[in-house]
């Protein structure tokens, strides 16, 4: 998500008491900085931030880490947590560097909401559900874990379907009109779902998990 600068950002980012000024050195660590045994749930690209507000309040008993990659963006999320809470750490950094922030199996579900699709062919590497970001995700998810998926853009979502299958993942669950499903009950909203919900845009859902062969 790319947004207009707001005055002072890299200051406000530096001050607030959730954000990880060097996440690499985090690596392995992500346990004992919340100092319990809880999942760890990382969602890629946190726009504005609803999402990662909401799912923390809905499940007070998981850790999340949020990863933008936009100082503009994070910044804006920062307005959802007006002080600090102790399950959420946000991390300003970008997804080709997720090896460098996680240890092997220490996230144990991720969520990518609706991720720039780079329709251009040319640009198929740069989507985060390309089998390249894969391997990364294989690598840092608990062999249980699993990725949840969503998005309006139907071009995407079939391009996500066929990696992840080819790739040795198990489909879990898919929908091409979430809003309209069973599985909306308990669906959190992101500032881009609820836009284009609004507008009568269907929105595509997969859960996914690797097969361990």
């Amino acid at each position: 998500m790319r947004l207009r600068g707001v005055k002072n950002q890299a200051e406000k980012i530096r001050a607030h008491a959730l954000v990880i000024d060097n996440p690499t050195a985090m690596k392995g660590q992500w346990q004992q900085f919340f100092d319990n045994n809880n999942p760890i749930w990382l969602e890629i690209g946190i726009g504005l931030g609803g999402f990662i507000a909401g799912m923390q309040q809905a499940y007070p008993h998981i850790n999340f880490v949020g990863l933008e990659k936009y100082s503009s963006a994070l910044v804006r999320t920062l307005r959802n947590f007006p002080a600090a809470v102790a399950n959420v750490a946000l991390c300003r950094d970008d997804a080709a560097n997720l090896t460098e922030i996680f240890d092997t199996g220490e996230i144990d579900r991720l969520f990518l909401n609706f991720s720039d699709p780079w329709p251009k062919k040319r640009h198929a590497k740069r989507r985060l559900t390309h089998r390249n970001f894969l391997i990364m995700y294989a690598n840092m998810l608990d062999p249980a874990g699993e990725i949840h998926f969503k998005t309006d853009n139907q071009g995407l979502f079939e391009f996500s379907l066929q990696e992840l299958v080819e790739n040795n993942w198990e489909i879990l669950y898919k929908t091409y009109d979430l809003h309209n499903s069973s599985e909306v009950e308990n669906n959190i909203m992101t500032e881009y779902e609820k836009k284009f919900s609004d507008q009568g845009v269907p929105i595509c859902k997969l859960i996914a998990r690797r097969i361990i062969i």
